[in-house]
């Protein structure tokens, strides 16, 4: 068992201005913090090695998260709650890790294991309220598809497919808060704001849009 390895899954924040990170910038910090924390960490085969890691769903920039996840491959096992100490001692704030646990070896890999995704976007109090907001929402859902140009391409959403669950909206501290879960695939996700955005403008309501976070991941049979 000398080359046995543990997998160990890493559930991490990005917030405040750390949400502006990209993908990128996100793994080399977590790599670095992994490094810092002296854990013995195993690395990729071929020429140019690299510790092993597995990254979660990217976040778009400026979206943050409070459950984001990855894996990484240890040569040498560690209780849980010691790693994490060791992680948290070594990583910047707006990262840190809130949970670390081992996947078995049958367990889907990061990518794979989550296809839904949990969203709270933010809106600065509508003029007419968050029941007209949820109204708006409505709308453009009831609509069946959003279409969406990215990057100079069209793209054309299903939105009975992308939002399994519907939307909610509820009014906290004077603003109001859409709350919905979007299904993942080989084809991308929805965007949360884009959804947003599109329903007040359709309704002609100012776009007061203050924040998106990524709330949770998780596996299809974790349907509520």
């Amino acid at each position: 068992m000398a080359d046995a390895t543990f997998r160990l899954r890493v559930t991490y924040g990005k917030t405040g201005r750390l949400r502006f990170l990209s993908h990128l910038e996100v793994a080399r910090a977590c790599e670095r913090t992994v490094r810092r924390a002296g854990l013995e960490y195993a690395v990729t085969q071929g020429f140019n090695q690299r510790m092993k890691l597995a990254f979660g769903p990217a976040l778009p920039v400026g979206t943050a998260g409070t459950a984001e996840v990855y894996d990484v491959w240890l040569k040498r096992f560690v209780a849980p709650d010691a790693v994490l100490g060791l992680l948290r001692a070594a990583t910047p704030e707006g990262l840190s890790p809130v949970r670390a646990h081992y996947a078995g070896e049958r367990e889907a890999s990061v990518a794979a294991a989550f296809t839904l995704a949990d969203y709270e976007v933010v809106i600065g109090h509508p003029d007419r309220g968050p029941g007209r907001l949820a109204e708006a929402i409505g709308d453009v859902v009831s609509s069946g598809v959003l279409e969406m140009e990215h990057k100079g391409a069209r793209k054309v959403y299903d939105l009975a497919i992308c939002l399994p669950e519907g939307v909610r909206v509820r009014e906290e501290d004077g603003r109001s808060v859409a709350s919905l879960t979007v299904r993942m695939g080989a084809q991308g996700s929805l965007r949360p704001d884009a959804l947003v955005r599109e329903a007040l403008r359709r309704a002609g309501m100012s776009d007061e849009l203050m924040s998106v976070t990524r709330t949770g991941l998780r596996p299809e049979e974790a349907r509520a």
